[in-house]
C-alpha cells in the first residue's frame, strides 16, 4: 500500500471519500467526541492515520503512525482482528502501560478492526470523554460493528478493483459543525464572561474580545482565525500545549499560568465542550514566588507530544530488552515506522572494526558494505563515533563529495548520523536514512539526539549483559559433554536448551558413559536453582556419577553414592537424577530414579507409555536413603526418552497431564531418525508455551538396534 495518498485516481478518491463519510456517520451515531480511521501499510508494518474527526491536526500528529508490533490498542485490534475496549485511563494503564505513559487522558476508547474478504485493512477508533465503566451496550456494539464492516467492504472493493485506498500523507480532519442555529460567538458567550477567546477543535481562535486581545498584546484582527500557538510564540511551550490537548481529550476544565514577554503573568482557564474550547484570560500574580516557567523562554529542546510519545514508548520497550539483539529488535520494530525513516541501522565499534548489530529498511547491500570495515576507514558513521558529534544531511550531496568511495550513500535522499554515547564515550552510531531530502528542523534534531541517548544507554547495558552471558554459558557448556561416545548397536541423541534469561545458569545435565562394547550408562539430572553455584554443583555430581558408574555398580548404587556426596558437600541445593544401565546385546535397561520426572518408552508398535518407576528421594535431602530399580525391555525400534522438567512444566498445567501430552506426541510421530525426533520434541515443546520457560531443557533419547524408531513430525 502506497502512503502518498489517493491523488490521481478518481476511483480511489471516491472510495476514500466514502470511507470518510462512514467514519463521520459512525462517529455521530455513537455519540463519540473523537473518531479516526487507521489504514494498514503492510510492507512497512505500520498503521497510519488517514482521517480524524473531533480533533485538530496538531493533536493527531503524535499518533499518525503506529507500528503494527507496538503494544497499543489500535495495533492490538488489527493483529488479533478483535475489538479492543478500554473503559477509562486506568483500564488503558492495565492493558497497555507503555501507551498510557504517552496518553495520560481520561477517555473511553474503542478500536474495531476493519476486516473483509479475509483481510484486515485497518481500524476504526472512537473515543468518549471521561470514562464508561459500564461499557458499551449490545446495540451500540452492533451499530459500531456494522459501521466497521461497511468501511472494510469499501476498502476491500477498492483493492479488488486495483484502486486501493491509501492513507494520506497528512490526516484529513473532518469539520464538526455547530448545532443548527448556533455560531462561534453565541456558543462562546453562552459559557462564561470576562477577558475571553474561543478556540475551535483545530486550535484556531474563532472569537476573542478586545480585552483578550489587549491582554495578549496583539491586534484583534491579527489573532482572529489564527492558531493560538502560532500567533503567540511565547505560548509555544509543551506545558501550555498539553493543557489544550488534555482539554480536547478529557473534556474537563483545565488551565495554566504563563508569563508574557513584558513579564506580566496571565492565567488561562480552558472550558471544553463538543464544539470547541472557551478560554478565560485574567491577569494574575506570579506562581511559586515568581519562579514559574518563563513563557518567552521555552526549553531549548521542547518535548512536543510526538517526541514525548516516541521517547516514552521507546523507553518502555528498552526496559524489557536484555541483550544487544533485543535492543536492536525493539528499535527496529517500534521506532522506524514512527520516525517515518526509510532505513535504520545500529552500528558499534568492536575490536577495531565497525559492526552493524541491527538494520532494516536499507537496501541489503548497504549494511553488508559497511559491516566489518576497519575503524581506520573513512565513513560518516565512523567519523560520528570518533567525534561524538551528530551530523544531519538534508541531502546526500555533501556525503557523496566527502566519501566518493562509498556509492551506497547515493541510494538514499537524506541521512542522520547520531552518536551512541555513554559517560562521554561514543561507542556506536544510530543511522537514519530517508527516501527524499529532509530539512531536519531544530526540534527534530533535538528529539533524534534524545532518542539516540536512550538507545545508547540500553545498548551499553545490553553489551555488558551479553558479555556476562557468554561467560555464564561458557561455564555451563564446559560442564556438559562435548560429544557422546559411539557404542555399537546403541543410538543416542541429546539436546540442551538454556533458560530464557541468559545469566541464569542452570543445573540440568546429561551423560552417556561407556562401560564396554555392549553396555553403557545413560544419566540425566537437574540441580535445583539457576546460579553459578547450581552449575558448579552439577559439575561435581556429573563427575561423581561418571566415576561410580564406570565401576559397574547398578544404577541404585550410583544414586546412593551421589546422594552421599551432596550430603558431604553440605550444599543447600537438591538434585533430581535418573540413572539407566543399558545392555545393548540383551536389549534391556535397568532404571533408578531420585525424584526425577518419569522416562517415556515408545514401543516398536508406536504406543508410548510413561514408565512407572519407584520415585525415590531427591539427592541431598537425607542420609540412608534406599533407591530401587526396575528392569524394562528395550527391543529394536523402541525409543527411551529421558528429559528434565523444563521440557514439560507449564504454569497452571498439571505435570502429569504435560507428561501425558509428551507421550501422545511421541505416539503420533512418524518414522525418521533419532536426531529428527530430538529436534521435533524440543520444537513442539517451545510451540506449546506462550513464552519460553525460565527453566533449562535437557533431552536424551536412547535406542537399541536398528534406528527405525518411529519418529517424525509431532502433531
Amino acid at each position: 500500500m502506497d502512503v502518498r495518498g489517493n491523488e490521481g485516481s478518481a476511483a480511489a478518491e471516491e472510495a476514500a471519500t466514502r470511507l470518510d463519510q462512514l467514519l463521520d456517520r459512525a462517529f455521530r451515531d455513537a455519540g463519540a467526541h473523537i473518531g479516526a480511521t487507521y489504514l494498514l501499510v503492510p510492507e512497512q508494518q505500520v498503521l497510519q492515520l488517514t482521517t480524524a474527526v473531533g480533533a485538530p491536526v496538531r493533536l493527531a500528529l503524535p499518533w499518525v503512525r503506529q507500528a503494527l508490533a507496538a503494544p497499543a490498542a489500535v495495533p492490538e485490534a488489527v493483529r488479533t482482528r478483535e475489538p479492543v475496549w478500554l473503559s477509562d485511563q486506568l483500564d488503558l494503564a492495565r492493558r497497555f502501560p507503555r501507551a498510557a505513559l504517552a496518553f495520560p487522558y481520561s477517555v473511553a476508547f474503542y478500536a474495531v478492526p476493519l476486516v473483509a474478504g479475509g483481510t484486515c485493512w485497518g481500524a476504526l477508533v472512537l473515543m468518549w470523554p471521561g470514562g464508561r465503566p459500564e461499557g458499551l451496550s449490545a446495540s451500540e456494539e452492533a451499530r459500531i460493528g456494522a459501521a466497521a464492516e461497511r468501511m472494510a467492504e469499501v476498502l476491500r472493493d477498492a483493492a479488488a478493483a486495483e484502486e486501493p485506498v491509501r492513507p494520506r500523507d497528512q490526516p484529513l480532519i473532518l469539520e464538526t459543525p455547530l448545532p443548527r442555529g448556533a455560531d462561534p460567538l453565541s456558543a462562546f458567550v453562552g459559557r462564561f464572561t470576562e477577558g475571553l477567546l474561543a478556540l475551535d477543535l483545530r486550535g484556531r481562535m474563532t472569537f476573542l474580545t478586545d480585552r483578550a486581545a489587549a491582554l495578549l498584546g496583539r491586534d484583534r484582527a491579527e489573532l482572529q482565525g489564527a492558531e493560538l500557538w502560532d500567533a503567540l510564540p511565547w505560548l509555544d511551550d509543551p506545558a501550555y500545549e498539553n493543557a489544550f490537548v488534555s482539554a480536547i481529550f478529557s473534556r474537563r476544565t483545565t488551565g495554566f499560568t504563563a508569563r508574557r514577554p513584558d513579564r506580566g503573568w496571565l492565567s488561562f482557564a480552558l472550558y471544553p465542550d463538543a464544539t470547541g474550547i472557551s478560554v478565560r484570560i485574567t491577569p494574575t500574580e506570579a506562581p511559586d514566588g515568581g519562579q514559574g516557567r518563563l513563557a518567552e523562554a521555552p526549553p531549548t529542546t521542547p518535548a512536543r507530544a510526538g517526541a514525548l510519545f516516541q521517547l516514552l514508548h521507546l523507553a518502555s520497550a528498552l526496559t524489557e530488552a536484555a541483550g544487544v539483539s533485543d535492543v536492536a529488535d525493539s528499535v527496529m520494530a517500534q521506532m522506524r515506522p514512527v520516525l517515518n525513516a526509510a532505513g535504520l541501522a545500529l552500528m558499534v565499534a568492536d575490536e577495531g572494526r565497525l559492526r552493524v548489530v541491527g538494520s532494516c529498511g536499507f537496501p541489503p547491500e548497504m549494511p553488508e558494505h559497511f559491516n566489518g570495515l576497519p575503524l581506520a576507514a573513512q565513513t560518516e558513521g565512523i567519523r560520528t563515533i570518533e567525534t561524538g558529534v551528530a551530523s544531519f544531511h538534508p541531502t546526500t550531496a555533501g556525503l557523496t563529495r566527502a566519501y566518493p568511495q562509498h556509492e551506497h550513500y547515493r541510494q538514499m535522499g537524506a541521512f542522520a548520523f547520531l552518536p551512541l554515547t555513554v559517560s562521554g564515550d561514543s561507542f556506536g552510531c544510530l543511522v537514519l536514512g530517508y527516501d527524499s531530502p529532509r530539512p531536519f528542523a531544530t526540534d527534530e534534531r533535538a528529539e533524534l539526539t534524545s532518542l539516540a541517548g536512550m538507545i545508547a544507554q540500553a545498548l551499553e547495558r545490553a553489551r555488558l549483559y551479553d558479555a556476562n552471558a557468554r561467560v555464564a554459558r561458557g561455564l555451563q557448556d564446559g560442564l556438559l559433554p562435548r560429544h557422546l561416545p559411539e557404542i555399537p548397536g546403541l543410538e543416542v541423541a541429546a539436546r540442551y536448551l538454556p533458560a530464557t534469561h541468559a545469566l541464569e545458569v542452570g543445573g540440568d545435565f546429561y551423560d552417556l558413559i561407556e562401560l564396554g562394547s555392549q553396555t553403557a550408562v545413560a544419566v540425566i539430572g537437574d540441580v535445583q536453582g539457576h546460579s553459578i553455584q547450581a552449575a558448579a554443583l552439577m559439575g561435581q555430581i556429573r563427575t561423581a556419577v561418571h566415576s561410580h558408574a564406570r565401576t559397574g555398580v547398578p544404577p541404585e548404587e550410583v544414586l546412593t553414592h551421589a546422594n552421599q556426596l551432596l550430603l558431604e558437600l553440605n550444599s543447600p541445593l537438591f538434585c533430581s537424577c535418573l540413572c539407566v544401565h543399558v545392555d545393548v546385546a540383551a536389549h534391556r535397561v535397568v532404571l533408578a530414579s531420585a525424584g526425577h520426572p518419569p522416562p517415556l518408552l515408545r514401543h516398536p508398535s508406536g504406543r508410548t507409555e510413561v514408565l512407572d518407576l519407584p520415585p525415590g528421594m531427591l539427592l541431598g535431602v537425607q542420609e540412608d536413603v534406599r533407591f530401587e530399580s526396575i528392569e524394562v525391555p528395550l527391543p529394536p525400534g523402541a525409543v527411551l526418552a529421558l528429559y528434565t522438567d523444563g521440557l514439560v512444566e507449564r504454569p497452571g498445567i498439571d505435570l502429569s497431564l504435560s507428561i501425558g501430552q509428551l507421550a501422545d506426541r511421541l505416539t503420533e510421530a512418524e518414522e525418521g531418525s533419532l536426531e529428527t525426533l530430538a529436534d521435533l520434541v524440543v520444537k513442539r515443546s517451545q510451540e506449546t508455551v506462550v513464552a519460553r520457560s525460565s527453566d533449562d531443557i535437557a533431552l536424551l533419547l536412547v535406542a537399541c538396534g536398528t534406528a527405525a524408531a518411529a519418529v517424525g513430525p509431532c502433531r
